[in-house]
């Protein structure tokens, strides 16, 4: 038998239960802050863990916009996770992703990016070409890149054909705060009627403080794009890759000729008249090498301050200096540096090193650097002669020496 208590004292069972609530409640905090520990861990170092396999496509709800990610049938748990995190996790997310670029809509920019084999990546005799599709990274878990807002374009690559757009467009998008449109909208020159609605939808999201992107080469001989760009934004920013007006020209010839071999020589495609000398300035490919004239149409919009005029040469021999430009230009932090750079022999272009996160190097594609035709070098250097007056006029007009003329 229990000892009787105090006298007048009257025993219940209150306190017991009082003791057996405060457990119970101290077993829920410390689950709860297991649970919250455990959470933060994944969001902070999931990239070090094995995920369920993630598919990353550009739906159709979404066209233009490939850097997305979706979970399967998971949920969206990175709502839910704090604002720097989710930022930390996009950005990982970028790093990792330098996916093929989608194929233009009149493949005039073929598609030009693809992944090496580090063993094969300038290697003797070997194509340095890899796998063109990048492998899931691990642990992705739900990094969808839904979070974010579409914007119009701050800033575009407005030409030029065969000047380097593709590999200026991908050596950005290695920068966290570049977000870009991997196919060309050709929205200010053939589907201006869509509104300003449907360009937008074409973007990809972005957060704050990214850029958003996008390249049309075809911008800069477009007589309607200069008003059009100003009528969207009088702030937009213009990047114009120029190169060799004669080596361009032969370029554009042989992209055509690589999917038209019965077209006429470039020599007669070149002159009217071959005996008199006449160039023939109807030809596409000559005229787009004619840029005093076509910059005169964007001067009349935007003050030259807001154009960025990049090197078609340099961007090879110096591909981090002239990003280096391109950076300032658009007000960014220098992360893409010579680090980010080594000179493939086989291709005679610059490629990308294996970013954080990323299995294999990236390269210009199959679609890049192909061997020019054998032009008569009489016709090359009465090209020369035709391109000088116009290539000492835009040397004046942007301030800029492009040492074409030997």
């Amino acid at each position: 038998m229990a000892p009787a208590g105090p006298a007048g004292a009257h025993p219940t069972s209150a306190e017991p239960l009082s003791r057996s609530v405060f457990r119970k409640f101290l077993l829920v905090l410390c689950s709860l802050l297991t649970s919250l520990y455990v959470f933060y861990c994944l969001a902070e170092r999931c990239q070090t863990l094995s995920g369920p396999g993630v598919g990353l496509s550009g739906s159709s709800a979404e066209a233009g916009a490939p850097d997305r990610g979706v979970l399967a049938g998971g949920p969206r748990e990175l709502a839910m996770w704090p604002a720097a995190a989710q930022r930390k996790r996009l950005l990982q997310l970028q790093q990792w992703r330098r996916r093929r670029p989608d194929a233009p809509p009149d493949d005039r920019d073929e598609v030009a990016w693809e992944e090496e084999t580090p063993g094969l990546a300038g290697g003797p005799g070997g194509s340095g070409a890899g796998s063109s599709v990048a492998e899931a990274p691990p642990g992705t878990l739900a990094l969808l890149l839904d979070e974010g807002t579409k914007q119009l374009p701050q800033a575009i690559i407005i030409g030029v054909k065969k000047g380097g757009t593709r590999a200026l467009l991908e050596f950005l998008r290695v920068h966290p705060d570049v977000r870009a449109v991997g196919a060309e909208p050709h929205f200010f020159d053939r589907s201006y009627d869509k509104g300003l609605a449907w360009y937008r939808d074409l973007m990809p999201r972005t957060l704050e403080g990214q850029i958003t992107m996008e390249k049309t080469p075809s911008y800069f001989v477009t007589r309607e794009a200069p008003a059009r760009i100003s009528a969207m934004s009088r702030d937009t920013k213009l990047i114009v890759v120029v190169r060799d007006p004669v080596t361009r020209a032969i370029s554009d010839y042989t992209q055509t000729l690589s999917k038209r071999p019965d077209i006429p020589t470039f020599e007669s495609l070149t002159f009217k008249n071959r005996s008199a000398g006449l160039v023939d300035t109807s030809w596409s490919a000559i005229q787009i090498g004619i840029y005093a004239k076509h910059l005169e149409k964007w001067l009349r919009h935007f003050p030259l301050g807001q154009m960025l005029f990049v090197s078609g040469e340099r961007l090879i021999s110096d591909p981090a200096g002239e990003l280096g430009r391109v950076q300032d230009f658009l007000g960014l932090k220098r992360i893409i540096t010579d680090k980010h750079f080594y000179f493939n022999k086989t291709k005679g272009f610059p490629c990308l090193k294996k970013a954080e996160g990323s299995g294999k190097p990236h390269c210009l594609g199959k679609t890049k650097g192909r061997t020019h035709p054998h032009i008569d070098r009489e016709v090359v250097r009465r090209l020369r002669d035709f391109y000088r007056p116009f290539n000492r006029k835009f040397y004046q007009m942007t301030g800029l020496d492009f040492g074409w003329d030997g």
